[in-house]
């Protein structure tokens, strides 16, 4: 059986929860970063929310006696079609990594995909899928790693690097393989 997880899926999921309710009859609402929240209600109102020239919008936080609070960790958007698909059975992981200037990942690879957005700091990658075979990602953009190919991450600047990864990996291997024999030969960036 093939287990495919594409991003339709995380669309769909925030598409039905835009449309849950906060009470009966109440809609839920969305905020401008894309959280569902409980409408307000004359017993349940929020604080209005302000956002300074140039400064991003923050959403209200929801009532906390709201029955579905959804809370964004993050978001990162990519110029390409992405194509999430592993063999199954598979597990999702989801973690928040944070590497101290100077630190990296070491090279290796994965049995399946990630997605991730880089919520603070530069983080440079190395891999033979960049034409010179590396790619710096600064605060909000998205990172899409596919299978087997060697590759590392570094912090090469003076500040945390926090990145927020969504791994789809095939059920029982390592959510990063550092035995590179099992990736792909090495092979240079075109």
């Amino acid at each position: 059986m093939r287990g495919s997880i594409g991003v339709t899926i995380g669309i769909a999921v925030a598409i039905a929860l835009a449309g849950c309710s906060g009470t009966a009859g109440t809609p839920a609402t969305t905020s401008s970063t894309g959280s569902a929240q409980a409408a307000s209600t004359p017993s349940a109102e929020a604080a209005p929310s302000s956002t300074a020239p140039g400064a991003e919008a923050t959403a209200t936080p929801a009532p906390t006696d709201a029955p579905v609070v959804v809370e964004e960790l993050g978001r990162g958007a990519q110029d390409a079609t992405v194509d999430l698909e592993v063999d199954g059975p598979v597990q999702v992981a989801f973690r928040r990594i944070t590497l101290k200037p100077g630190a990296g990942t070491g090279p290796h690879c994965h049995d399946g995909q990630l997605m991730a957005v880089v919520e603070q700091g530069v983080f440079t990658h190395y891999a033979p899928i960049y034409p010179g075979g590396v790619h710096v990602y600064t605060v909000g953009d998205s990172i899409v790693e596919g299978a087997h190919y060697v590759h590392q991450g570094t912090n090469e600047g003076t500040d945390d690097v926090v990145l927020l990864v969504t791994y789809v990996i095939a059920a029982g291997d390592p959510l990063a393989e550092t035995d590179l024999s099992h990736c792909d030969p090495v092979s240079p960036a075109e």
